[in-house]
C-alpha cells in the first residue's frame, strides 16, 4: 500500500464499481499518469511501464501472497543485519518521463551511505534501485519483458523475479552491457553482486517453512563478504554526517 502523501487526501478503499481515471493499455507520460493516480483511493494499484498504464489484478494467495511474503523478510533479515540499506515493500519509483512502476519489493542503499536513490517531497522513491523484485503469476510476461527492459534503461543494479508458474528465479545483474543473468554457485546458491552477503537457494522460496531459506541466507551474512560491505556502508554514511 502506498504512504498517503501530504498533498493527496485519504479515500475510501477501491470498490468494484469503481472507474479508475485510467485503464490497462492507455499511453501516457509519467506526470500525466502520477497525477492521475494520486485520485485513486488506496488499495488501488496500477503502474507505468514505458508509457503503458499496467493496472494490477486482484491479487491470490499460493501464487503471489506467500512468496511476496517470504521474499519480504528474506530482504528483511538481511537488512537487519546490514546497516545502511532499506527494504519497501509495494512502493512507487519514479524512473524518469515513461515509468512509475510500484515493484513487489525494493532495496535500496541508504542516500547518506552511497546509494543511487532519493525520496521526494512528496516521499516517492526517485531514481533506480539498488533490487527490485516482483512475484510474477499472471503477469509474468510483462514482468520478464517489458519490466526488465525498463529496469536495465533505467539503471536498476540488480532485478530478481520469481516466476511462481515455473518455481524458478530469475536473478539479474548490471554488466558493461547491461542485465546478466546471474548464475548458481556450485552448490545452487545465488549470490548477489551488489548486496554481498544476500545469498539465495532458489528452492528455499518455495518449501512451505524458511528453514532452507534462511540457513544459506545465514550463511551469506557470516561471509567476510558481508562484513566488508557493511564496514564500507558504515564508513561512507560517516563522512557524509561529519
Amino acid at each position: 500500500m502506498r504512504m498517503p502523501s501530504a498533498s493527496r487526501v485519504t479515500k475510501a478503499p477501491a470498490n468494484p464499481r469503481y472507474e479508475p481515471p485510467f485503464q490497462s493499455g492507455d499511453h501516457m507520460d509519467q506526470k500525466t499518469f502520477h497525477e492521475l493516480y494520486k485520485q485513486t483511493p488506496d488499495g488501488f494499484k496500477a503502474e507505468l511501464i514505458g508509457g503503458v498504464v499496467y493496472v494490477a489484478s486482484p491479487v491470490k494467495h499460493v501464487s503471489h501472497g506467500r512468496p511476496h511474503a517470504r521474499m519480504a523478510f528474506w530482504l528483511g533479515m538481511y537488512s537487519a543485519a546490514t546497516e545502511g540499506t532499506e527494504v519497501a515493500d509495494n512502493s512507487t519509483n519514479i524512473l524518469g518521463e515513461e515509468n512509475e512502476p510500484q515493484p513487489d519489493l525494493t532495496m535500496i542503499v541508504l542516500p547518506e551511505s552511497g546509494g543511487q536513490t532519493t525520496i521526494n517531497a512528496e516521499d516517492y522513491l526517485v531514481g533506480p534501485a539498488e533490487l527490485l523484485v516482483e512475484v510474477a503469476n499472471t503477469t509474468a510476461a510483462i514482468d520478464r519483458h517489458a519490466k526488465r527492459h525498463e529496469y536495465e534503461a533505467a539503471g536498476v543494479l540488480e532485478y530478481l523475479i520469481v516466476v511462481v508458474r515455473n518455481r524458478e528465479v530469475e536473478w539479474f545483474t548490471r554488466g558493461k552491457r547491461g542485465f546478466t543473468a546471474l548464475k548458481p554457485d556450485a552448490a545452487g546458491v545465488l549470490r548477489s553482486r551488489v548486496f554481498p552477503g544476500l545469498w539465495l537457494d532458489p528452492a528455499g522460496v518455495f518449501d512451505r517453512t524458511a528453514k532452507r531459506l534462511l540457513g544459506v541466507l545465514n550463511e551469506g551474512l557470516l561471509s567476510e563478504e558481508h562484513a566488508k560491505f557493511v564496514k564500507k556502508l558504515v564508513a561512507k554514511a560517516k563522512r557524509n554526517r561529519s
